[in-house]
């Protein structure tokens, strides 16, 4: 019978252990960003904007450009989708998650907006960062 070297040991144990708690990581946010759909599709921004940071440090990219703050984010939401007609409803289509390190992750995905006129998508890329025991988007780059 072979003996596993200590060292070998404890990196296999390190590593089950950063899977399993990058796995749960991936299903806190899975959770988050179902929730913040469901808001979204039931008019209430507010709620969808649970899911980022509420901070003058979140950055957000879109079409427009680069918007710094978690309230300049919120106003800009609500300028652009005035009502839940102009909302639709939302779909995320996840399509990688990355662990950046121990507290952040990077999810690339597909966005897709039904709306009774049309119908809007593109791509997103978040970057996740675990605050205060909560993940929370700290950057939002979406198309």
């Amino acid at each position: 019978m072979k003996l596993i070297r200590p060292s070998l040991l404890l990196v296999l144990i390190l590593f089950s252990c950063s899977k399993s708690n990058f796995d749960k990581d991936v299903a806190i946010i899975k959770d988050i960003m179902y929730k913040q759909s469901q808001c979204w599709s039931n008019g209430d921004i507010d709620g969808y904007m649970n899911g980022y940071w509420e901070s003058d440090s979140l950055r957000f990219l879109g079409s427009k450009g680069l918007v710094k703050g978690w309230q300049m984010t919120l106003d800009n939401y609500k300028k652009s989708y005035p009502s839940t007609a102009a909302m639709g409803t939302l779909k995320f289509t996840n399509i990688s998650f990355e662990q950046l390190n121990y507290d952040k992750i990077f999810v690339v995905g597909k966005w897709e907006l039904y709306r009774e006129k049309d119908t809007l998508q593109g791509h997103y890329s978040l970057v996740w960062q675990k605050i205060d025991d909560n993940w929370k988007i700290i950057f939002d780059h979406s198309d």
